[in-house]
């Protein structure tokens, strides 16, 4: 091809070829993996199952005029509106990063090189990049010699040589050198693209609390409508009630069997969660995640930009020769501070370095910047020496390897480069002469310096650590001993995998793997997922997307590509990993917590179906709204936030479903059995129903003070001091504002009867109690019953979201 030829090759395109591909689709347009809309964000928060059946309740009670029984709509809202604030203001600090990170490309238009917008960018334009610069999109190389780091897609921090006629793909950044390439996909078609659409199917949170709570609302929406009718066509037609005393009546028998205040108590502490992770630059973007990572097991690390901060930093000098430290590093600075205007990340981390050295070995008359081919760069001095620094193997040839010993010092971590002097260059750069060594240089992949601390905690906490990198796995593998990562040295190189078999061998034998494609990856986690572990994963390139997408619970750091930001739950903005056992630890205090405080809620939820069915036969229902909101507010949510804040890492322990109702259902046998023997006293002692609700409410609170003295233990002056202000708010709401909560005053035979029964309950409670205790302990019939649920609604669950996908 003549001179002429490439020339005119490289005047790139016109405006008019230009327009003509926009016309075909042939953009770049950004097909990255975005994150939800706000439109989005807020339907998934609205139009829920729970928000739906609260709505057509308060329809219910609009219609009688009684607006103060429309209480209970509060929770609702503001559980509406502290998941919808939460999500959608992680939303807006993710997009702000992916907007600090974007740039724009120059290309070659008519002749001249002109800056645009990357999605402006259209196939066969003529790009052109230099050092630390991005892929805008796939090319090919038509000029220039260039040094890749390929990191975000393949995960391999080596550099890869490209010249001209070779492939470079979007993602990747130039490490060093400069070139002109010439567009050849873009948009949907790009290699960055094809990996980001297999990671767009919307990714459910994981969450043994929310899928819990989905549970039992949808359970409780199943009964609502035979409990529900039943209770009215039995108030209306056989006891004569008003549509308007019997509409109030099924609404407070129905709004008692969801449970509203857990709902709410869940998305704020999870709030508080992330608004606490945020402020140590911890970015959660699903807050149920929090949940999640306090109960993984299992965690995958990718090594670069995790366990490494992705650049590299200097080890040490060793002189050869006779030579001593000084002359090194006067030997080392002529030839990078020479070429420091085009450094690549070798050289970047030797200038960092030499911070504080003294002056180089002299002036430079002449400049021999580093060649991906050559492996070296180097300098002519002003007094005629010649300097060259790189690969040993390519600037000594079969000598180099005399130096295998003193190489070998450096440890398996080192990367080492020797520094010495020759007879000249020629005029394109080759050594001429002999080499002379004057000293070794030995470098490594910085490692951040919480990392062994970080894995260290996990280890005291059970957690299996597991590698998984596209770099070269005995480089993985004596990076993730030298940080503490328990077998270390069960390694395996991933390209050696034939198929599925083998690789789930390796999952159950090795810990670290290298050379893993991103396809790999994801298979990895799916396997450890399949075997009943829940994993987390961590990344920050296009490679990790997928899995990060399949993963229990994914991690990215800021710095990575823009859909590894995306695609996860949580993003450490600071790209610190070392926050890692402070998420964990702000999880389990949460988790912990909310599985204390839930048995209050489904406390209520448990004996409102109870009574509900109870009172078909034998109506009314003995609760108003109104009343429902006094013991709400006392006994479930009042205590229920105190004790859901207090500091708490234990470990998770047991089924989420399982620990709440083992707690709770000893509290709904005994109020239901309270209730049932009041509601057959109210004509034996002649109380209207007035008084038999107002005897019930207080029955209830008596159980409920119970409960929270059992849940309290190891009782502590705050949580004493708990308890005594809800005897006191008890006492207090009943005598103060005992017609707005539509509480009758006492009469001494209803004090009599009520501390009777309320000793009474109190002693079914303890009995309940203690049994169901042990049945956790022992994994007894309550957890079989469960987990047989669990298993069921879960599939169930699988069925739905399949068909929504298809």
């Amino acid at each position: 091809m003549s001179q002429d030829t490439r020339d005119q090759k490289l005047q790139g395109l016109s405006a008019a070829e230009v327009e003509e591909r926009r016309a075909r689709g042939l953009v770049n347009a950004n097909v990255d993996v975005k994150t939800k809309t706000i439109p989005q964000i807020v339907a998934e928060h609205t139009f829920t199952l729970f928000n739906g059946v609260n709505a057509v309740l308060a329809l219910l009670v609009f219609l009688t005029g009684q607006y103060r029984n429309m209480l209970f709509m509060v929770i609702v809202l503001a559980n509406l509106f502290i998941g919808i604030v939460q999500e959608i203001r992680a939303k807006l600090t993710v997009d702000r990063l992916t907007l600090l990170t974007a740039t724009d490309a120059l290309v070659i238009r008519d002749g001249e090189k002109q800056k645009v917008s990357v999605s402006d960018i259209v196939q066969d334009d003529i790009i052109c990049l230099a050092h630390g610069d991005q892929v805008p999109a796939d090319a090919t190389i038509v000029r220039g010699s260039v040094s890749m780091n390929e990191s975000l897609l393949t995960g391999e921090s080596d550099a890869v040589h490209k010249g001209p006629g070779d492939e470079i793909l979007s993602g990747s950044f130039v490490d060093s050198g400069s070139l002109m390439a010439r567009v050849t996909r873009v948009g949907a078609a790009s290699y960055a693209a094809k990996i980001n659409a297999e990671a767009k199917y919307v990714k459910q949170a994981k969450s043994e609390i929310q899928d819990s709570l989905r549970m039992v609302v949808e359970f409780s929406t199943i009964l609502m409508p035979f409990l529900g009718g039943g209770l009215f066509l039995r108030s209306v037609f056989a006891e004569g009630m008003t549509w308007d005393a019997a509409i109030l009546s099924v609404v407070a028998a129905l709004v008692s069997m969801i449970p509203q205040g857990l709902m709410l108590l869940t998305s704020t502490v999870l709030a508080i969660a992330t608004t606490r992770l945020g402020a140590k630059n911890v970015l959660v973007q699903q807050s149920y995640c929090v949940e999640t990572l306090a109960r993984v097991d299992t965690v995958c690390l990718d090594k670069t930009g995790t366990i490494t901060s992705g650049r590299m930093e200097l080890m040490g000098l060793l002189p050869l020769g006779g030579h001593d430290v000084s002359e090194v590093r006067q030997a080392v600075l002529a030839v990078i501070g020479a070429a420091s205007d085009d450094a690549n990340e070798t050289a970047t981390a030797l200038l960092r370095a030499a911070e504080g050295w003294p002056e180089g070995a002299g002036a430079v008359s002449r400049v021999i910047p580093f060649s991906s081919a050559r492996k070296y760069s180097g300098c002519v001095l002003e007094d005629g020496r010649s300097l060259a620094l790189g690969a040993g193997q390519f600037v000594m040839g079969e000598r180099y390897a005399a130096l295998s010993r003193d190489v070998a010092t450096f440890g398996p971590l080192a990367r080492v480069l020797v520094v010495g002097s020759c007879g000249g260059f020629d005029e394109e750069g080759k050594i001429e002469g002999s080499f002379e060594p004057c000293g070794l240089v030995a470098l490594r992949d910085e490692i951040r310096p919480t990392a062994q601390e970080t894995i260290s905690y996990f280890r005291r906490e059970g957690v299996d650590v597991r590698v998984i990198s596209g770099d070269d796995p005995r480089t993985v593998s004596a990076i993730a001993s030298a940080v503490g990562v328990p077998e270390a040295g069960h390694y395996i190189d991933a390209s050696t995998i034939r198929n599925e078999e083998e690789l789930i061998d390796a999952v159950r034998t090795k810990k670290i793997f290298g050379r893993v494609t991103p396809q790999q990856k994801r298979a990895i986690v799916r396997i450890l997922e399949s075997h009943g572990h829940t994993v987390a994963m961590t990344g920050d390139g296009v490679n990790d997307v997928l899995a990060l997408r399949e993963a229990d619970c994914s991690v990215a750091m800021a710095s990575g590509s823009a859909a590894a930001r995306n695609v996860a739950e949580i993003v450490l903005a600071d790209n610190d990993f070392a926050h890692m056992p402070e998420v964990v630890a702000e999880g389990r205090r949460s988790i912990n917590n909310l599985q204390r405080s839930a048995s209050l809620f489904l406390v209520k939820t448990g004996f409102a179906i109870a009574l509900c069915f109870i009172c078909i036969f034998f109506p009314p229902f003995p609760f108003l709204p109104i009343q429902e909101s006094f013991f709400s507010g006392l006994i479930i949510g009042y205590p229920s936030f105190v004790l859901a804040l207090e500091p708490n890492h234990e470990r998770l322990h047991g089924d989420f479903l399982t620990n709440v109702l083992a707690r709770s259902l000893p509290g709904s046998i005994a109020i239901v059995f309270i209730i049932a023997v009041t509601m057959m006293m109210e004509p034996l002692m002649g109380w209207d129903f007035a008084q038999t609700s107002t005897l019930c409410l207080l029955l209830v609170c008596m159980v409920g003070v119970g409960l929270i003295w059992r849940i309290s233990r190891p009782l502590t002056p705050l949580r004493c001091a708990l308890i005594a202000s809800i005897i006191i708010a008890i006492a207090g709401g009943s005598l103060l504002f005992g017609n707005f909560f539509m509480i009758e005053p006492l009469t001494p035979w209803m004090v009599v009867y009520l501390f009777s029964a309320g000793a009474l309950a109190l002693v079914l409670f303890a009995l309940l109690y203690r049994r169901f205790d042990k049945s956790i302990e022992h994994e007894g019939r309550l957890a079989y019953v469960v987990k047989k649920a669990e298993v069921a609604y879960a599939q169930h669950r699988s069925r739905v979201s399949s068909r929504t996908r298809g």
